[in-house]
């Protein structure tokens, strides 16, 4: 099987933003940090991979998604992202695209939910994937051919990995998401089950709903505070589930029809040119994104 790299973008774009000088200016004066940095990662993932099909994924709207129409308060608990980070966005997808790579967003649904769509279409079986990205709920996406690679710690998790990490199957993460909440994403979950009493549970119950379903047998189970675990589930069963809501990737977003099989294309040096221009990017990086132009 051939490998297609899956990008979770704006982990990698807020990592440049925060991670690079702000004295950086494009020829508006606007920062372009965030699209200096970007470009860098885009330049070593290409190196190291070596790819012949990719995609990339953005968060559109940084602030709000179908998610806040189930529950407001998902992730109310994050500051709005700077005017000058969101401008930097558009900006890093083109120099994506001018590279050759096929780029998707949407307004309603994060990037998650795209790569899930993506994962999900019958023309993409036929590659093992790779998702780039440092956030574990991705990992709910995994078949037993396919990888998360945290590309900044450069740690690859597999499929069997997932469970020897956390305690479940790659199946069972929206679920185990669900009962121990989620503090990035301000998702408060079952108060009180953590990672390991989660763990028990869907071991044994397989899902949620079935733990749900079946809370007064939780105080009969060989589990460390049993009894206090079935009243936790009892009084907190709608929380879990409307978490549960917020947990699961999305895999029918409405995408555009991606090229055949997320083919890497040519590079474009006129555009890739044009765009450092305005930003303002020296000879460094042009010559360095310039060995990919063949």
């Amino acid at each position: 099987m051939s490998e297609l790299i899956l990008v979770d973008a704006s982990v990698y774009v807020f990592r440049a933003y925060f991670g690079m000088s702000h004295e950086m200016t494009d020829s508006d004066g606007n920062p372009s940090n965030a699209v200096y940095g970007f470009t860098g990662f885009l330049c070593s993932l290409l190196e190291q991979a070596n790819p012949s099909h990719i995609a990339i994924a953005f968060d559109e709207s940084l602030e709000t998604s179908f998610r806040n129409d189930i529950d407001p308060q998902y992730k109310a608990n994050r500051e709005p992202a700077p005017l000058e980070l969101k401008r930097q966005f558009a900006h890093c997808r083109a120099v994506a695209e001018a590279m050759g790579m096929e780029c998707f967003s949407d307004d309603r649904y994060e990037a998650d939910d795209l790569i899930g769509t993506l994962t999900r279409l019958p023309e993409m079986a036929a590659h093992h994937h790779v998702i780039v990205t440092s956030d574990k709920d991705l990992a709910q996406l995994l078949r037993p051919q396919d990888q998360l690679w945290d590309f900044a710690r450069n740690l690859r998790t597999s499929y069997d990995g997932v469970k020897e990490k956390f305690g479940v199957a790659p199946e069972q993460i929206a679920d185990y998401l669900a009962l121990t909440g989620d503090s990035v994403d301000n998702i408060k979950g079952v108060p009180g089950i953590g990672p390991k009493a989660a763990s028990a549970l869907l071991s044994h119950f397989g899902t949620l709903e079935e733990a749900l379903e079946r809370a007064s047998e939780v105080e009969f189970l060989s589990v460390r505070g049993a009894k206090s675990l079935s009243t936790k589930l009892k009084n907190h069963a709608d929380d879990a589930r409307l978490a549960r809501r917020l947990t699961g990737i999305h895999c029918e977003a409405p995408i555009p029809p991606p090229t055949p099989s997320l083919a890497l294309g040519p590079v474009d040096m006129g555009a890739v040119n044009d765009l450092f221009d305005y930003l303002k990017f020296g000879s460094t990086l042009r010559q360095r994104v310039g060995k990919f132009a063949g």
